[in-house]
């Protein structure tokens, strides 16, 4: 998946990449890595952020921020190329979230994101009890669908280049994780606890991880890949 939205956004050795909601850094490190980039990663979670700089061992490249994208403090035309993985999901002013990736882009250059997607038009059981649910377990403000993030694009002032329909590919991504959860289950007591501490949270996301199953499976959920250029 890393090579996949690289190659689309032109990652080449030397070139300054904007990792947009990085997580605990693995994207970013990939990138410095195995096409030499120089990578800035940027996210709100100050545990991913703690992680992802203490895998760097203090190397400035890559570099992280405990950072908001959408008041990031990068100068106009910073970035060669910007990626971005599953981020805009999480995002509560998508527009905005555009506006920047054009902001920050040099002239002539690209971004590839991946991002979840809504079906334009689910079913009314398929919003009640998967939709609607996987947004407010997974803390997700909203999930667009493909033609209204191509609208942002275009709003922002990017040249939509290529736009990938992924969903089918990437769902067996949501079984082996329900395998893996289910074997760790009966195999490992720290999870049985986790799953029935009331305490927990989180445990909720193994019940959102059944519905996006069973949203891929139906079409309410989908998954694509649009790679946009800051034309000239």
């Amino acid at each position: 998946m890393i090579r996949v939205v690289a190659d689309a956004a032109g990652v080449k050795p030397g070139m300054s990449v904007c990792d947009v909601g990085c997580g605990y850094g693995g994207t970013s490190r990939y990138l410095a890595k195995e096409y030499e980039a120089q990578v800035t990663g940027v996210t709100v979670s100050e545990a991913q952020f703690k992680f992802a700089s203490e895998k760097t061992n203090g190397a400035g490249n890559p570099k992280f921020l405990l950072q908001n994208w959408l008041t990031n403090p990068f100068p106009d035309a910073s970035f060669d190329a910007v990626v971005s993985i599953e981020c805009l999901a999480h995002v509560p002013d998508k527009p905005k979230y555009f506006q920047e990736i054009a902001r920050v882009l040099k002239p002539g250059h690209k971004a590839a994101i991946y991002a979840w997607l809504a079906d334009p038009t689910p079913k009314n059981w398929e919003m009640r009890h998967l939709l609607e649910p996987i947004c407010s377990e997974g803390r997700l403000p909203s999930m667009g669908t493909a033609d209204e993030y191509k609208q942002m694009i275009a709003d922002a002032g990017l040249t939509l280049v290529d736009y990938d329909e992924l969903s089918r590919r990437v769902r067996k991504t949501w079984w082996i994780c329900a395998r893996r959860i289910a074997g760790r289950l009966c195999t490992t007591t720290s999870y049985w606890k986790a799953l029935f501490d009331s305490t927990n949270g989180n445990r909720v996301f193994a019940l959102t991880l059944m519905r996006i199953l069973a949203a891929y499976h139906t079409g309410a959920m989908q998954y694509g890949l649009f790679v946009m250029q800051r034309e000239e």
